[in-house]
């Protein structure tokens, strides 16, 4: 018997175990969500704000910094992506891919 209920208590302790281990995740991962959530919300008023201020609806004098901010970065981006194109153009497709050169027809 003692056999028996070494295992049954020892099987009780790790179920006990499990499922604290499962409602610690699950709230965990609640909190993520919410936390995804609430960031989500902030970028979308701030892009709003962004586009208000720019419209003139919304005066921008308290935010002028971080609306500088993000017209720097703006600005950064858009120099990395014409950057990146023009060095697109740059690469030779006749060296990489030989096999579709177009045959001298002569």
């Amino acid at each position: 018997m003692s056999l028996i209920r070494s295992v049954t208590s020892r099987t009780g302790r790790i179920a006990h175990a499990v499922s604290a281990s499962v409602h610690r995740a699950r709230v965990e991962g609640e909190k993520r969500m919410l936390e995804r959530r609430h960031q989500t919300a902030l970028a979308a008023l701030g892009a709003r704000t962004y586009a208000l201020v720019h419209e003139g609806i919304v005066p921008g004098d308290a935010i002028a910094d971080e609306i500088a901010e993000v017209e720097a970065r703006l600005a950064q981006v858009t120099a990395a992506r014409e950057a990146q194109a023009a060095g697109d153009t740059e690469h030779d497709a006749e060296a990489a891919f030989p096999m579709l050169a177009e045959e001298d027809p002569t």
